[in-house]
């Protein structure tokens, strides 16, 4: 009997590591194939060709999908886009996988997901249902959610949001966050072993900022970033680490303007294209706070039991653990979170809160999921109209 064939699909570092244990589970399994296909910023230089890390770590990549044109404006994402659709039908057209597996709601997924609807391929897909209002990943992640044909998704919300977006509701699992495997199964390293690692020398008080471009906003992010620098230089004595933003509009714009302020402030601050998994987790545990708008601080960061300043729209809608303080992009209003965050009673209020979004083992349960389905019948949708429970 013939292995059934689960292709996992990534392109990006930080949705690499999200998916890194679900990967291992299904090589590990006898009775399943992993193929995998690399897409997207793990394959530009300028991004740090991440493809390697996944060839480190023991996987064969199956295919990779050249999409990423040297350009973050509208016009050269959409087209990036294009090119994705035609790769991913190439590629599953080779590997004919029995099932797809996507995570989130970047371009390059949307792009996969159209190529394998079209190709009649089933769609699995991890963390629908969840609301990011000030990004068009909004959009993305519910249109990924109507070609797919199962969903994991991280909370009790969200499942119920999938189902009123009509989907049958044995086909939706609420499985938990899957980025609380790889808190739980990896050894972080300690202070010398994390600071040798970046070549950088943390202090008494450090920061990780991961600020992300808000698509939606018609100011654009050069003006936000602006006020995330005059905040920081509140705290002259605060070690700061970035993490430089993804492929959206304006990207670019945004990793240039953090290297011109690491440039300005060389002994106390340091920017990295890609840490990987098992230093950005390290970096979350030795600093004091994360700061920005990236999706791991309200999911990850809560789990270390460290404040996260959760800057502007882009994550409005998402479930928030109380360790989130929220605020504007407003140098003022971000300097008055950080000092809340680091503030001793604070500290104290966050240690006994419990996460959202479960406690782990996700991956195998996802795994089991996508063994035990019965595909014949997977295709085939019907609209859940509400008016039963969920």
């Amino acid at each position: 009997m013939s292995k059934r064939k689960i292709c996992v699909v990534t392109g990006t570092r930080a949705e690499y590591g999200l998916l890194y244990w679900l990967m291992r589970e299904i090589q590990e399994d006898q009775d399943l194939q992993l193929q995998i296909v690399a897409t997207g910023m793990h394959l530009s230089p300028e991004f740090g060709s991440t493809y390697r890390i996944i060839d480190q770590d023991g996987f064969n990549i199956d295919e990779k999908v050249e999409m990423l044109l040297s350009s973050d404006t509208p016009v050269g994402i959409a087209t990036s886009m294009g090119v994705a659709t035609i790769g991913f039908a190439n590629a599953f057209e080779r590997l004919k996988p029995d099932i797809v597996v996507v995570l989130g709601d970047r371009f390059e997924i949307l792009a996969c997901a159209q190529a394998a609807m079209v190709a009649r391929i089933p769609i699995a897909h991890l963390h629908g249902g969840e609301r990011t209002e000030g990004v068009i990943d909004e959009a993305i992640r519910h249109a990924v959610t109507k070609m797919a044909h199962l969903h994991f998704v991280a909370a009790d919300e969200y499942r119920k949001r999938v189902i009123q977006l009509g989907e049958r509701p044995e086909r939706v699992f609420n499985v938990g966050a899957i980025g609380v495997d790889q808190i739980k199964n990896l050894h972080l390293l300690n202070k010398k072993e994390f600071e040798n690692s970046i070549q950088f020398e943390l202090g008494p008080v450090n920061f990780l900022v991961t600020y992300h471009p808000v698509t939606l906003n018609k100011e654009g992010s050069e003006c936000y970033v602006h006020e995330i620098f005059t905040a920081l230089d509140e705290f002259p004595d605060a070690k700061i680490i970035f993490t430089k933003p993804n492929s959206d509009t304006d990207g670019r714009v945004i990793s240039r303007m953090i290297d011109e302020y690491v440039h300005r402030n060389s002994q106390r601050a340091a920017a990295y294209t890609s840490l990987g998994q098992l230093r950005y987790l390290s970096a979350i545990n030795h600093c004091n706070l994360v700061i920005g708008n990236s999706s791991s601080g309200l999911i990850e960061v809560p789990y270390f039991k460290k404040p996260t300043i959760n800057i502007g729209n882009r994550q409005q809608g998402r479930i928030k653990p109380f360790s989130v303080i929220d605020c504007i992009e407003s140098s003022i209003e971000i300097k008055e979170a950080i000092h809340k965050g680091l503030s001793e009673s604070f500290q104290v209020s966050i240690q006994n809160m419990t996460s959202p979004y479960g406690e782990g083992d996700v991956s195998s349960k996802v795994k089991n999921v996508l063994k035990q389905v019965n595909l014949e019948k997977l295709l085939v949708k019907s609209f859940h109209d509400i008016g039963g429970v969920f």
